[in-house]
C-alpha cells in the first residue's frame, strides 16, 4: 500500500516530539583519563558540548578548529598557552577563561610544571 506524502509529513512532528528534552544536569569532573566528554549535544543539551581535559607538563591537545562553533575554556588548575593560528601565543595561569571564536584554528599546551586542567564548552554560533 502506498502512503500519501501528506500523511508522512504529518507523522514527522510526532516522531521528533518523542525525543527527550534537555534537562538540568550535575556532572562530576572526576576524570581518570586526559579528556572526558561531559555534555554531548542533542538530546542531552540543545547543542552545547563540553568536556574536562587534563594535560601533563609539555602535553598539548593538538591543533583543531572551532568550525561553526564558539568555544570557552575555563582553566581550573595550572599554566599554559593558547595557541591561535596567525596570532601570538596567549599565556595563562588558573583561574582564567579563554574565548575562541568560530572558524578559529587553535591548540592548548601545558607550559607549566603541574597538570593543566580545564573545562571546554562548545556551542553552535549564531548571528553574524
Amino acid at each position: 500500500m502506498l502512503i500519501p506524502a501528506a500523511a508522512l509529513l504529518c507523522a514527522i512532528p510526532a516522531l521528533t516530539s518523542q525525543a527527550p528534552a534537555p534537562h538540568p544536569l550535575t556532572l562530576s569532573l572526576d576524570c581518570p583519563g586526559g579528556d572526558c566528554p561531559l555534555l554531548r549535544g542533542v538530546p542531552q543539551t540543545a547543542g552545547m558540548r563540553s568536556g574536562f581535559v587534563r594535560l601533563k607538563p609539555g602535553q598539548s591537545v593538538g591543533w583543531h578548529t572551532t568550525g561553526r562553533n564558539e568555544e570557552c575554556l575555563v582553566i581550573l588548575h595550572g599554566a599554559g598557552s593558547a595557541l591561535i593560528d596567525g596570532q601570538p601565543d596567549r599565556t595563562f595561569t588558573a583561574p582564567r577563561a579563554i574565548y575562541i571564536p568560530p572558524a578559529t584554528r587553535h591548540n592548548v599546551k601545558n607550559t607549566g610544571t603541574e597538570p593543566l586542567e580545564y573545562v571546554y564548552v562548545v556551542a553552535p554560533a549564531t548571528g553574524p
